[in-house]
């Protein structure tokens, strides 16, 4: 639907880049990467499989630094990575998900 656009407003701010970039070379154990400029605070990991434990706690992920994310027990066919973090400069919270 379209609307009126009023000049007086303030134009929305640019879009914000994924800083995530996955490392897959052991599909077992993909190496998560803050490939951003930028920490990711409070970084949550949800894992969509039959794990009793599916959530990490990883709190902050400073920029170029990787955590090993072991998916030795799933079928990889079938899991589904999501990524909760909350980014300094406007404190709100972002999802990221991804599969092997």
């Amino acid at each position: 639907m379209l609307r009126y656009i009023d000049p007086s407003q303030i134009p929305p701010n640019n879009a914000y880049r994924v800083p995530w970039r996955i490392r897959r070379s052991d599909p077992h154990h993909p190496v998560v990467v803050n490939d951003g400029t930028e920490s990711a605070d409070f970084v949550r990991v949800f894992r969509d499989d039959l794990r009793t434990d599916r959530t990490e706690l990883w709190g902050q992920v400073l920029p170029s630094e990787g955590i090993q994310l072991c998916l030795c027990e799933a079928v990889l066919d079938e899991v589904v990575v999501t990524l909760a973090w909350f980014r300094p400069a406007d404190g709100l919270e972002y999802v990221w998900r991804f599969v092997v």
